[in-house]
């Protein structure tokens, strides 16, 4: 028999999982962007890592500042649906901005051809595109802050299932407890988070064929929408 550490263990365990591939939010945007951006690998791992890191000790740091003054478990629950809210039209409104970025920069980059006329009548035509051509203009000076925006986005974001499974051994008066159920909680959300990314990140990369390139920002853009709305519309 299980003793009552062993059943939160578990639970925090499944809820870390579950809670991770039911909420879209926790991996897709990452994936999009790292198309989009052309992403290593390991700058994707690093960033996802780091914003799962930060959406767990957001709602740690929540739960804990509610022990210490006393809060209801009602009211923290409802805070961090608020939380919840608020991050997922902050997805909303970062993903329709970008898909209106990725749609212009799509227009701009448009193939096009070029006619070539020679002495000897002869000519020849070639598709062209200014995006290579140009790209040092374009990008000298400038830095990519799409990372710093999912992290916050997911900083932001809210843990709910963490709440409960916090304050139940919190409220035995067993420091230890919590600390490892957070723990577990904590990793389980991660390392699924990483493991999702991945497995994503190589599909993408498999299925993303030269014509659609032009559109990857696009992609993306609506890829963080969809994901915005449906944590919203279903709240996952």
């Amino acid at each position: 028999m299980l003793d009552s550490f062993g059943v939160l263990a578990i639970t925090a365990v499944s809820l870390g999982v579950v809670h991770t591939l039911t909420g879209p939010d926790h991996y897709i945007p990452f994936v999009a962007m790292a198309e989009a951006r052309q992403w290593s690998i390991a700058k994707t791992m690093l960033i996802t890592f780091l914003s799962g890191l930060g959406h767990i000790l957001s709602s740690v740091l929540i739960g804990f500042a509610g022990i210490m003054i006393g809060k209801s478990l009602q009211k923290l629950t409802l805070f961090e649906t608020a939380r919840g809210d608020i991050a997922a039209w902050l997805m909303i409104i970062f993903g329709l901005v970008y898909l209106i970025y990725g749609v212009k920069k799509a227009i701009k980059n448009k193939d096009h051809k070029h006619e070539h006329y020679h002495l000897d009548s002869k000519h020849h035509s070639h598709n062209h595109c200014h995006k290579a051509e140009h790209l040092h203009v374009h990008t000298e000076g400038k830095k990519d802050i799409s990372a710093w925006i999912l992290f916050t986005l997911l900083v932001f974001g809210p843990c709910e299932p963490l709440i409960p499974v916090l304050i139940i051994p919190a409220l035995k008066n067993s420091v230890l407890d919590t600390v490892l159920i957070t723990g577990l909680f904590g990793a389980a959300t991660i390392l699924t988070m990483l493991g999702t990314v991945l497995v994503l990140y190589f599909g993408v990369k498999k299925i993303f064929s030269a014509k659609l390139l032009r559109f990857n920002h696009a992609i993306a853009g609506g890829t963080i929408l969809m994901s915005g709305l449906a944590v919203k519309i279903f709240n996952l």
